[in-house]
């Protein structure tokens, strides 16, 4: 099944112009092949090209599909970006494809890499939720400096793993089932001793994602996980 991502489906019956070239030049559809659309606000359509021309594919749009949400809550994981983009990139599309619904990248005191460009973040969560058949594209945030993110206002329950030793709950005996949850996911050398105490200070409760050491991008994959199990 064809998905493409056309998120002004609904003011334009036509599809963006990068999606109508990999639909014409890649996959060579020509008027009259069903395809299927998502808008990334909740809604699929079944649709028929009704011509194809240059750069551009227009579409006759057959059926609404609206697609109830897949878990409950807002899940929002908050994470340093890792030195190496590659394991960044591979944490935005399998965080995609298990679902979550927001994320920020974080600038902490021992980050290793303090400038990201999300272009391309976003491109891989748009190929992830046609890939796994989501219709709600997550919301990916800016860098934002740990201390302003913090002293943000969280409706829900808030957390931050990090490695230090003291008392801490596994995530997944903490989380509160269907209620809005954000954790806080370390750079490689962890939060400072400062951050952790900060984010206390704002209310966030220390977890733990179990006895093993975790990659940054694992460790967020893993939060990822349990949220959305736990909220399913």
């Amino acid at each position: 099944m064809h998905v493409f991502y056309t998120p002004d489906i609904q003011k334009k019956a036509e599809l963006p112009e990068e999606e109508a070239l990999h639909a014409i030049r890649v996959l060579r559809l020509q008027a009259g092949d069903e395809i299927h659309l998502t808008d990334g606000q909740g809604n699929f359509y079944q649709a028929r090209i009704a011509a194809t021309g240059g750069k551009r594919c227009l579409v006759n749009i057959q059926e609404t599909i609206p697609q109830p949400p897949l878990w409950k809550g807002h899940l929002h994981i908050a994470m340093a970006p890792t030195k190496n983009m590659d394991r960044t990139e591979w944490f935005a599309e399998k965080a995609t494809e298990i679902g979550f619904d927001e994320l920020t990248f974080l600038n902490c005191r021992y980050s290793e890499r303090r400038v990201i460009k999300t272009e391309r973040i976003n491109k891989i969560i748009i190929s992830a939720i046609k890939q796994s058949l989501k219709a709600r594209l997550p919301k990916l945030n800016e860098m934002t400096d740990f201390d302003r993110f913090i002293r943000q206002p969280f409706p829900g329950q808030k957390f931050i793993a990090h490695c230090y030793p003291g008392e801490k709950t596994l995530l997944k005996d903490v989380v509160q089932p269907g209620t809005n949850a954000v954790v806080l996911i370390g750079p490689e050398g962890d939060f400072s001793e400062d951050e952790v105490a900060h984010a206390e200070a704002c209310g966030f409760i220390p977890i733990s994602l179990g006895r093993s050491r975790l990659r940054t991008e694992t460790a967020a994959l893993v939060a990822c996980h349990i949220l959305n199990l736990q909220n399913q």
